[in-house]
């Protein structure tokens, strides 16, 4: 969905006309058309009175998608996470093969 499109859901959604969010943000209504149609966007400090006006995110109101930004963080750290339990794994295991061995050796020694 493109900016446009969303503007133009959300303005739909809280029955406001593109007369009424023109007059919200100080601005023509054919400036509104013109984002709802994608010919031009909202600068910044619009783009922030819309989001207040929707009541969105920015995030939301330019379509980024946060759960998959964090969906993603979340399935990296859950790969370190497994590589540290292996990598701990493996040095336990070391630790007591390595006195396994060195208990061995000691018995070795008393029998001989």
């Amino acid at each position: 969905m493109t900016i446009g499109e969303k503007l133009a859901e959300l303005r739909k959604q809280k029955n406001l006309t593109q007369e009424n969010v023109a007059e919200i943000l100080n601005v023509t209504r054919q400036t509104i058309s013109n984002w709802e149609l994608g010919q031009t966007v909202p600068d910044l400090e619009q783009a922030k009175e819309l989001s207040k006006l929707y009541q969105i995110s920015l995030d939301e109101l330019v379509g980024n998608d946060m759960k998959e930004v964090l969906a993603g963080k979340i399935s990296n750290t859950e790969k370190l996470a497994g590589l540290a339990i292996k990598l701990l794994k493996g040095i336990i295991i070391g630790f007591f093969c390595f006195l396994g061995a060195l208990l061995l050796s000691a018995l070795i020694r008393q029998f001989m």
